[in-house]
């Protein structure tokens, strides 16, 4: 049998009164210090809110916004053809050669379709997209070949018109696409552009716009639509919602694509295109960013051409963790250029190897 030790049993035990006045003052002390680590968390919480950068996404828009459309373990594809790849095998011995492999020819990035002929672009689409499928790889890809895309600018070109010539290009483009997984983002720049256009001209973009979302909708089934919204030092975000409407968004997209071939900051971008979604009061609509060439910001005075001290983004994720955003892209295809350090579309070695500096 085990018995206590005598110095323990025989302990004398405290009187009623001094247990009960013992045990209050123990309480006392435990709310006091519940009191303290209240408002030790509460201090912290504050702390940390004003003390965050400004281009941290906000992620709690006032309109409720649909979960992130793509699984975060999506793996987008990575074409072996792409400009920096392509250049990378014809230039082995360059000292650039393996940073700009590492860095950009190994990442998943967009393929644009500009090719005006109907029969070669649906060859392209549907080589790229079988490809990808055969791969478990979602691939995406840039519809760019609509007249004045912006306005004459650097990227001047497109089908013939915007009538029957460009739905007869969209036509071969849906073909290529087929019943398989893709993401589609649609004609980049041209609703931002459309100050160069007479009322005619508009009203035929919108109608362009319109009809290849909703061929793509009924004949791609698989694939989802993401209408080009410009950025957020562009056009307003209730102006650019009004134009997205004009264009069918509401009846036939998937969501918007912002940032495209451009430098601002992923914490711009996604407060930019949250608000455009509320404004469109569409919350199954999501947002991609293009983070190609955003690492570093805009330039000071927000050069879109070709600025100088520009970095890679983050790379391709469908893993945003932020409601209502589907993925963050590399939409413009790093080391091309836009029209300054060469043609626009043109590969640049140096511009490409110094965005991974």
């Amino acid at each position: 049998m085990f018995t206590e030790p005598r110095d323990r049993a025989d302990r004398a035990r405290p009187p009623a009164r001094s247990r009960r006045a013992s045990w209050l003052s123990r309480g006392m002390a435990q709310v006091l210090v519940m009191v303290l680590v209240a408002e030790v968390v509460m201090a912290v919480t504050t702390v940390r809110t004003l003390l965050r950068p400004a281009d941290t996404p906000a992620h709690k828009p006032s309109l409720s916004v649909a979960k992130p459309f793509y699984p975060a373990t999506t793996r987008f594809y990575t074409d072996p053809h792409n400009p920096a790849a392509s250049w990378v095998r014809a230039h082995p011995r360059d000292r650039r050669a393996a940073a700009i492999r590492r860095r950009i020819a190994d990442q998943p990035q967009a393929a644009w379709f500009t090719e005006t002929n109907e029969s070669l672009v649906e060859e392209q689409v549907r080589g790229l997209v079988g490809t990808a499928a055969a791969q478990r790889r979602l691939p995406v890809l840039v519809a760019y070949a609509i007249p004045q895309r912006d306005c004459a600018q650097y990227s001047s070109g497109g089908s013939g018109d915007a009538g029957v010539a460009y739905r007869r290009w969209i036509d071969a483009f849906t073909r290529g696409v087929g019943d398989r997984p893709a993401l589609v983002v649609l004609e980049p720049d041209a609703l931002a552009h459309l100050s160069c256009l007479r009322k005619r001209q508009r009203a035929e973009r919108f109608a362009a716009l319109a009809y290849a979302a909703r061929t793509l909708k009924a004949r791609a089934p698989r694939a989802r639509v993401y209408y080009d919204a410009g950025n957020s030092g562009w056009q307003p975000a209730r102006t650019m919602a009004g134009r997205l409407r004009h264009a069918g968004i509401d009846r036939y997209g998937d969501g918007i694509a912002v940032n495209v071939s451009n430098f601002n900051a992923t914490g711009d971008e996604v407060r930019y295109g949250l608000t455009v979604l509320r404004e469109l009061r569409r919350p199954r609509l999501g947002v991609v960013v293009d983070t190609s060439r955003n690492g570093a910001g805009p330039t000071p005075k927000h050069q879109f051409c070709d600025p100088p001290g520009r970095r890679l983004g983050r790379t391709p994720t469908a893993a945003t963790g932020i409601p209502g955003v589907d993925a963050f892209l590399w939409i413009k295809q790093p080391g091309q250029a836009d029209g300054c350090a060469a043609g626009a579309g043109v590969f640049v070695p140096g511009y490409a190897y110094r965005l991974t500096g």
